[in-house]
């Protein structure tokens, strides 16, 4: 599977509706079929990963992850506590959950960006503050720390 790449700006409806960009749906595996796993992500953000890389996911925190540690457990209880399956409707949009939509600060506006096997959902202003954040960090200094020893 080609990993899911981009940055579009979309509009949410009033009952959380939002419509998945066509360069996101023609990455999406037959065996994900229309449906996806949607849960909190890192610094305010949503991901959505396919349900064919949701379940890869959670065959990876069975083994990895030790049920026996504090941490461990938290952790599982926190991603899952809040991710919920959604399907794709007869037009293309998603249905973001209310309680998943008041934790990311999403609204009328999101963010939708492809990151490899997921796709994560911010609002906008959650998305430039996060930005901002690393506005003195040049692109080239960030690869060299991450991808310099690969």
């Amino acid at each position: 599977m080609a990993g899911f790449k981009g940055k579009y700006d979309h509009s949410v409806d009033d009952k959380g509706r939002v419509s998945l960009p066509s360069k996101i749906r023609k990455a999406l595996t037959p065996e994900a079929n229309d449906s996806f796993v949607i849960t909190r992500g890192y610094e305010n953000s949503l991901v959505l990963y396919p349900l064919d890389a949701w379940t890869r996911y959670e065959e990876q925190m069975k083994t990895e992850l030790n049920t026996h540690r504090e941490e461990d457990r938290l952790f599982i209880r926190m991603i899952m506590m809040w991710a919920q399956e959604v399907t794709l409707d007869k037009q293309s949009r998603i249905m973001i959950p209310q309680e998943l939509m008041e934790i990311s600060g999403i609204s009328s506006q999101v963010v939708i960006i492809g990151a490899l096997e997921k796709i994560e959902l911010w609002s906008p202003e959650f998305f430039r503050s996060y930005n901002e954040r690393y506005a003195d960090t040049t692109y080239e200094a960030v690869a060299a720390r991450v991808m310099g020893g690969v």
